[in-house]
């Protein structure tokens, strides 16, 4: 069983390694995925690319782009990845978040790294990319998709969404 282990584990890095490659190559196919949830309470849309038109069309990249659009659903991400966050909505936390380390009374010396890593935590909880998986929360969804990039052999990119609730303002969407 610890060798079958270590094999999986092993293969299952180089397939992460090889996903990685080909991070840079262009992806220009794929697909849009609808999903609602709850009745039609929750709406999502997602653009989910490929590099081509053959794996567009694969079950495997069909029920990765679902299980994407579910993970959306339920996670409601507000940004694909941490680059997108404008710098003053992170500014806005770390404010926050000193004021509240403040209030519990936290020394100042260790004011910085309890900012950074609430500020970190925030981004994993609005960044698609950073959230734990629905399914399986050791892993994220961007090693979900890694790990099918290395079973399909092509880069993968969520590309956009959007997330629609029932009865929230136009302001927040």
């Amino acid at each position: 069983m610890e060798i079958f282990k270590r094999r999986w584990t092993g293969s299952r890095e180089k397939g992460m390694a090889t996903a990685a490659k080909r991070a840079d190559r262009a992806a220009s196919n794929g697909m849009i995925e609808l999903y609602s949830h709850g009745g039609g309470r929750v709406g999502v849309m997602v653009e989910i690319n490929c590099e081509t038109d053959f794996v567009a069309r694969a079950e495997q990249f069909r029920t990765l782009a679902h299980e994407i659009a579910l993970q959306i659903a339920a996670g409601s991400p507000k940004y694909i990845t941490a680059d997108e966050i404008p710098a003053a909505e992170l500014e806005h936390e770390a404010e926050i978040a000193r004021a509240r380390a403040k209030e519990e009374g936290k020394p100042d010396n260790v004011l910085p790294k309890i900012v950074e890593g609430r500020v970190e935590k925030y981004k994993d909880e609005i960044c698609l990319l950073r959230q734990p998986y629905i399914r399986d929360e050791s892993i994220t969804i961007e090693k979900l998709i890694l790990q099918n990039v290395a079973a399909i052999g092509e880069n993968v990119v969520v590309r956009r969404f959007q997330r629609w609730e029932l009865g929230e303002s136009a302001a927040q969407s």
